[in-house]
């Protein structure tokens, strides 16, 4: 990495946000669930603590929704006052830094032409940029991943160079907190955390699989603090939110795969505690899948539609917020750019996963074939889906040589797919996935040699 590269890559990724943030601060109020973290987040800076406010006056503590995104913003709210612009500031800083290290990334994985372009088609992504303006958490996951994974892999480079332990556990750590600061954000991002341990040790199995314990330890670590006040704030031990079985049974009685305002079930309707009714909730919703699983898993091809053929998070958001400000021809028009411009960034990145050296060559480019089809089809989802099976068709000898960020895109991609198939889909919950798929667009590695 060349300091003045990465310079570049972090100007123009805090331009292009602070860019939104003044054209929206005083246009696009919070919404959807970023009116919940708001308001929460206020309640936070002026010390209520986590807590709701009901109509009746009555105060309860909260865990609902994931406190990490309130919390991150609270700490500024504090400090700068409640207003969604200090919000929106947050995410333009958060956004860069995931810019940065998608650089970071790059400059291990390819030419400094190419590490230089990813990191600031990164920086300018037209799903990733407009989204600054929403007070949600998708963008910020989508950032902290990508640090959790620079970290991950200056952590494999000490390893590999036979730094001093010193050294690798400091990035070892660091990735370990990020992802525990990212799991706090959205609590799905702690099954990556053993995968990118798993990656940041040296090439022996036992190395890896201790590497991969004590990342997902430091991450466990750094949620724990909260989950011991669920414990006795909620009556419940949640990790860190009461949301898994709403979110399950959203997912049992979805039509469209995505969304929809949940029937309460009977035995639920009577049940009012906030983590009491969410246990309720699942525990209705895994006897609706047991009962019939064969339809819930009818309900999976939908749902994967909805997160990854067309994002859509921002101009949805800054829609809804303000019709009048961003009317329905710009939702349209954005929703366009950012569908063209993810669905080149995933050919290129179908092609450089085509090029890559490895064993099953013929089978690999079926799948990535296909996958370069399916990306002028509606389906997009297809297409990542792909892209992620011809990653792993490489197999693990072949794919522990090439760059990291090729193993760990193939994980977001499943990772992303997997929990959304389980639970339900939307377009924000795919935005994840798309700086890793950016970035590996961009990698074009030499042979593969001796990377362990």
């Amino acid at each position: 990495m060349t300091r003045r590269d990465a310079i570049v890559v972090t100007c123009v990724a805090l331009a292009a946000r602070l860019g939104v943030v003044a054209w929206a601060h005083a246009a696009i109020p919070p919404k959807a669930d970023g009116e919940y973290y708001h308001l929460l987040a206020t309640r936070i800076a002026s010390g209520q603590g986590y807590t709701w406010l009901w109509p009746d006056g009555v105060v309860t503590p909260a865990a609902h929704y994931p406190v990490g995104y309130p919390a991150l913003i609270a700490a500024a709210y504090a400090i700068f006052g409640a207003k969604p612009v200090v919000a929106m500031i947050v995410n333009a800083l958060v956004g860069t830094a995931g810019a940065w290290a998608a650089y970071d990334l790059l400059s291990r994985a390819t030419s400094r032409r190419l590490a230089l372009a990813g990191g600031l088609v990164v920086a300018l992504h037209p799903a990733l940029v407009p989204y600054t303006a929403a007070l949600m958490t998708e963008g910020v996951t989508a950032a902290l991943l990508v640090i959790a994974a620079a970290f991950a892999d200056r952590a494999g480079v000490a390893s590999a160079a036979h730094a001093t332990r010193r050294a690798w556990l400091g990035w070892l750590s660091a990735c370990g907190v990020m992802m525990g600061i990212a799991t706090l954000v959205r609590p799905q991002s702690l099954v990556l955390a053993p995968v990118l341990g798993f990656l940041a040790a040296r090439a022996s199995l036992r190395s890896r699989i201790s590497s991969a314990i004590v990342m997902t330890a430091i991450a466990v670590a750094v949620c724990a603090p909260w989950t011991a006040r669920n414990c006795v704030r909620m009556d419940r031990c949640a990790l860190v939110s009461v949301n898994g079985g709403w979110n399950l049974a959203i997912g049992t009685q979805t039509k469209g795969g995505g969304w929809q305002e949940i029937a309460v079930p009977d035995a639920c309707k009577e049940v009012f505690a906030e983590a009491a009714k969410d246990d309720c909730f699942g525990r209705a919703a895994r006897a609706t899948i047991a009962a019939d699983p064969v339809a819930w898993l009818a309900r999976a091809p939908a749902k994967l539609r909805v997160t990854l053929d067309y994002f859509g998070a921002a101009p949805w958001y800054l829609h809804v917020a303000n019709p009048d400000r961003f009317p329905y021809r710009a939702k349209v028009a954005l929703g366009a750019i950012e569908t063209i411009a993810s669905r080149v960034l995933l050919l290129a990145a179908l092609v450089a996963v085509r090029k890559l050296e490895g064993p099953r060559r013929l089978l690999r480019e079926a799948v990535t074939g296909f996958g370069l089809i399916a990306c002028f089809l509606e389906g997009g989802a297809l297409a990542y889906v792909a892209c992620a099976l011809a990653i792993v068709l490489l197999g693990g000898r072949a794919l522990m040589r090439t760059p990291r960020i090729v193993p760990i895109t193939a994980a977001v991609l499943f990772a992303t797919a997997l929990l959304h198939v389980v639970f339900f889909g939307a377009g924000r919950y795919g935005l994840v996935v798309l700086p890793f798929v950016t970035a590996l667009a961009f990698v074009r590695p030499p042979r593969p040699s001796s990377r362990p």
